[in-house]
């Protein structure tokens, strides 16, 4: 009784919000927001059956089959999912629940980050794109992991990109002897060695790291820097992977993927390299544009070489597109929609594969570490998802509606109707 009435003084000051999930972290979340002027909870929803009609810190708790008829009565914009413990399927299902209501839905760090200090409760942030996705990320093998990483010399080449920079960091905490970043841009080899190093120090590794510069289309330089660190694994990552763009600039996209593959290849033979992976793409079956095209010339490159004599065993790593990847589709929707639309779709009938950059990198360690010679993997990366679906559940969750043909058919209908209406009224004046 004491802790209700102590709870139902608490200030109503900010905009009105459901925290959904009212265990510990809903709670704290609760604690949190009282600090600040920002929202106040005015309802718990929650699936326990046992916490319905109960008040938890002056804040009653609530069956979600209701949640409907909560928004409607305090015109709540915003939905605080607060279970970091939840299994992705499980966070898919609700998300699943709440996207028809066209409320903004919000979510708390994961359980990791508020653990080890770097996120606090009060942290919200918006709904992960991996959480509409459903799918829960495959635990890594150490033993695969550090099979050719391990005491080794490493190279990585566009170690500066997003696929590449992912798995310098798996890398690294795997221990090689010495990791080289080759990449051609300046501010990305800046970037990723500063932040290894920082990385190699809070971790207390002894790991020599080496940025080199160099593009992957000067045959001598790559060669000569294999051979000046006696390189033992290469993780060939650099590569034009943006579709359009290589649509536009064919002749670079085949110079960069085919003919820089060919000779990191060649490079890596002559330095006697111990094992190659090439971090290939699902575009490349039965390739329908350029990019895709150039990365099956590049996989049939290394299985034409890997039938050679010589001691570099060669393999490839094919898998869909990555969340946080540079030219997702997924960065270029949230800033459309923060601007109020319109968001852009190719093809309303294109679907893609996602997966995480850091599942994807730990997958690609661990196929390299597989393959016998010659082989092509390819991830396992769940369902196919429709880029136009993906875009109207990223507007629905972010508290908009989607403007489709129907609602703008309506719309019209509506203004013509207003029209006529409008008329006879002035003919009657």
């Amino acid at each position: 009784m004491v802790r209700s009435f102590a709870g139902s003084g608490m200030k109503r000051i900010g905009e009105p919000v459901i925290i959904y999930g009212a265990g510990v972290s809903g709670r704290q979340l609760v604690t949190s927001l009282a600090q600040s002027h920002e929202y106040y909870p005015f309802a718990f929803v929650d699936d326990d059956m046992t916490l319905h009609g109960t008040v938890i810190q002056g804040v009653h708790v609530h069956s979600p089959s209701i949640i409907k008829k909560l928004i409607s009565q305090k015109t709540a914009t915003k939905v605080l999912l607060a279970m970091p413990s939840a299994s992705r399927s499980r966070r898919q299902e609700i998300l699943l629940q709440l996207e028809p209501l066209a409320v903004q839905v919000l979510t708390l760090p994961s359980m990791a980050d508020l653990v080890n200090g770097t996120k606090l409760y009060s942290d919200i942030k918006e709904v992960e794109i991996d959480d509409l996705l459903g799918r829960d990320a495959v635990n890594p093998r150490s033993d695969l992991l550090s099979a050719n990483i391990r005491n080794k010399v490493v190279m990585v080449t566009g170690a500066g990109g997003s696929i590449g920079s992912e798995l310098c960091r798996q890398i690294l905490k795997q221990r090689p002897k010495k990791l080289i970043l080759f990449e051609l841009s300046e501010y990305g080899l800046y970037a990723i060695e500063r932040e290894l190093r920082a990385t190699a120090h809070d971790l207390g590794l002894d790991v020599e790291i080496f940025p080199m510069m160099g593009s992957v289309q000067r045959a001598n330089r790559i060669e000569a820097v294999m051979k000046a660190f006696s390189v033992q694994t290469v993780y060939h990552a650099a590569a034009y992977k943006h579709v359009p763009l290589v649509e536009h600039n064919v002749v670079e996209g085949v110079r960069n993927n085919v003919f820089g593959t060919l000779y990191t290849a060649r490079a890596a033979i002559a330095a006697n390299v111990e094992t190659f992976v090439l971090i290939s793409t699902d575009k490349a079956v039965r390739p329908t544009n350029i990019m895709g095209t150039t990365k099956r010339m590049a996989e049939l490159v290394l299985q034409a070489l890997s039938k050679l004599d010589h001691n570099t065993r060669f393999c490839m790593v094919r898998f869909g597109n990555v969340l946080g990847s540079s030219g997702s589709v997924v960065p270029l929707f949230r800033s459309q929609i923060a601007n109020g639309g319109p968001v852009t779709v190719t093809h309303p009938e294109i679907t893609r594969f996602f997966m995480t950059i850091p599942e994807a990198s730990q997958l690609v360690i661990q196929a390299g570490a597989m393959g016998k010679g010659g082989d092509v993997f390819v991830l396992d990366m769940g369902k196919s998802v429709k880029i136009v679906d993906l875009a109207a559940k990223m507007i629905r969750l972010s508290g908009f509606e989607v403007k489709d043909e129907k609602i703008l058919m309506a719309i019209s209908q509506l203004n013509l109707v207003a029209y006529v209406l409008a008329k006879s009224y002035m003919k009657n004046c």
